[in-house]
């Protein structure tokens, strides 16, 4: 897929420069043409000469080199790429490529290229969750730069969240996805996520673990395919990824008013562990002690049942509808009694017993339910669960 295809790799300076080594190297392995950028700072961490030896073209550092510059070579470079990707993207890269700032090679690319940009970010989890930094990747976003990443997991300054940049295999394919239409290219793909909340009165309320991880992480990687992407999420802890269409909601009612709104879809992906119940007329004010609005006060109602709902539905179904069981034991009998009962193509099945740490965790253990039977996968990240599961729809609605 990217045979002949010319890459222009800026190199940030952090920790992570070291996986772009690799990076250059998985990215000729697809006959990929690669010429490297170093900022000032990745040199701290990276050699001119080791980017040179794996892309086999003449690495560049400086603006004002005469040699370079004497036929506008910042200029020339910032054209000649099919693609700019830049890895690792610093807070500070960022920052200059949000404002439009120019004062060294790489932001002076960034800023002439006429091209699609591709970052994967790679900071401390600090500076990714600061403010200044989340308003820069919305205005990023919002100018149509891409993004892969960044991924959770330890630092190297010892510290543990989101700010990881992704694993080269992944930013490849986000590379291929952008010079690609993409498997799921016009595709329109609906996927809930993350709890719903269900009240009891205006501070009290009926809830489950759910974070809302997968879901955040399918849709993204849906939309890294190239699909249309509708994100209906409850009060999830995850933030909802950039590129999507994002419908937030609270209770199971409005997730199942935005999911008819959002139709028709060619598939529908339920990730969203909503509530069964409500409370049926919650308290307008908050419920005292002894006030005779104790537990056994509280009347239930049942909720809409989302997925069973758009999988039987006569007209305008859409061609592929995936269920999620969250289950604590028989987790594969009861997955597949789920699916009979609600009349869904697939099933994504895992075990949220305490013991295995997956409800609100980074990693996930699923069994795909379909027709054919069912398939375990092994233990992965929820990212490269997400990745695979869309690689799996996507086969699907191409069949």
């Amino acid at each position: 897929m990217l045979a002949q295809k010319r890459i222009l790799l800026i190199i940030g300076g952090g920790i992570a420069a070291f996986k772009s080594l690799d990076l250059i190297r998985r990215l000729r392995e697809r006959g990929a043409d690669v010429t490297c950028v170093l900022t000032k700072a990745a040199e701290e961490f990276v050699t001119p000469l080791s980017a040179s030896a794996l892309s086999a073209n003449k690495t560049y550092r400086d603006l004002f080199s005469l040699t370079d510059e004497a036929e506008m070579g910042h200029i020339e470079l910032s054209r000649a790429a099919d693609l700019v990707v830049v890895a690792p993207a610093t807070a500070d890269l960022m920052a200059k490529l949000a404002q439009g700032l120019a004062n060294d090679l790489a932001s002076t690319l960034l800023l002439a290229t006429d091209k699609k940009v591709l970052i994967a970010p790679a900071m401390n989890v600090r500076m990714w969750e600061h403010a200044a930094t989340r308003r820069n990747l919305t205005a990023l976003t919002g100018d149509g730069v891409l993004v892969v990443g960044p991924d959770e997991g330890d630092m190297a300054c010892g510290e543990y969240g989101p700010g990881r940049m992704s694993e080269p295999l992944a930013i490849v394919a986000a590379v291929e996805a952008a010079l690609s239409d993409g498997p799921l290219n016009g595709r329109r793909i609906l996927v809930t996520s993350g709890p719903t909340h269900e009240p009891i009165d205006p501070v009290r309320y009926i809830a489950n673990r759910s974070s809302g991880n997968q879901g955040t992480a399918l849709a993204r990687a849906l939309a890294a395919q190239g699909a249309d992407v509708v994100f209906v999420t409850g009060p999830a802890t995850a933030a909802p990824p950039d590129g999507v269409e994002v419908i937030n909601v609270q209770t199971a009612r409005q997730m199942a008013d935005a999911v008819q709104a959002a139709l028709p879809v060619d598939a529908g992906i339920f990730a969203a562990a909503v509530a069964d119940w409500r409370v049926e007329g919650p308290a307008g004010g908050k419920m005292k002690k002894g006030g005779g609005h104790g537990l056994a006060g509280l009347k239930f109602s049942e909720n809409p049942d989302i997925l069973a709902s758009v999988a039987q539905m006569k007209t305008g179904r859409p061609a592929l509808v995936v269920g999620f069981a969250a289950e604590t034991d028989d987790v594969v009998a009861n997955a597949t009694a789920k699916r009979d009962r609600k009349g869904c193509d697939w099933i994504v099945a895992n075990d949220v017993s305490p013991k295995t740490g997956i409800m609100g965790g980074d990693e996930n253990q699923i069994t795909l339910i379909s027709a054919d039977g069912a398939d375990s996968w092994p233990r992965l990240t929820k990212d490269q669960v997400a990745q695979r599961l869309a690689a799996e729809v996507a086969k699907a609605l191409n069949a």
